[in-house]
């Protein structure tokens, strides 16, 4: 038994099942293998990420418009870095900064 996503025509994940791999041939749709535990860092498919076939990932919706997908990682990185005080922030897309949480 493998994992498995359904994607729709925008390669998005719809949803993500556990069948044997010829059983999935003769489910209609896109479907995709994805892995738990894949090598590279790549991520498991989850509902809403976008599959690159080019990449060989499933990539998580974008948090915030200004952030910008890391073509080697394939994470989603602020434009300023996460301060490093120890301290617990929030991203503030309309500010564009790391602002503090009480």
């Amino acid at each position: 038994m493998s994992y498995y996503a359904e994607l729709d025509p925008n390669d998005i994940v719809l949803r993500v099942i556990v069948a044997d791999a010829e059983i999935i041939k003769s489910y209609p749709g896109t479907w995709v293998e994805t892995f738990m535990n894949a090598a590279g860092g790549k991520h498991y498919a989850g509902i809403g990420y976008r599959y690159k076939g080019d990449l060989g990932d499933f990539i998580p919706p974008q948090p915030f418009p200004s952030w910008v997908l890391n073509a080697t990682t394939h994470e989603w990185v602020a434009p300023v870095a996460y301060p490093k005080d120890g301290l617990f922030y929030a991203w503030n897309d309309t500010l564009g900064i790391w602002g503090t949480t009480k």
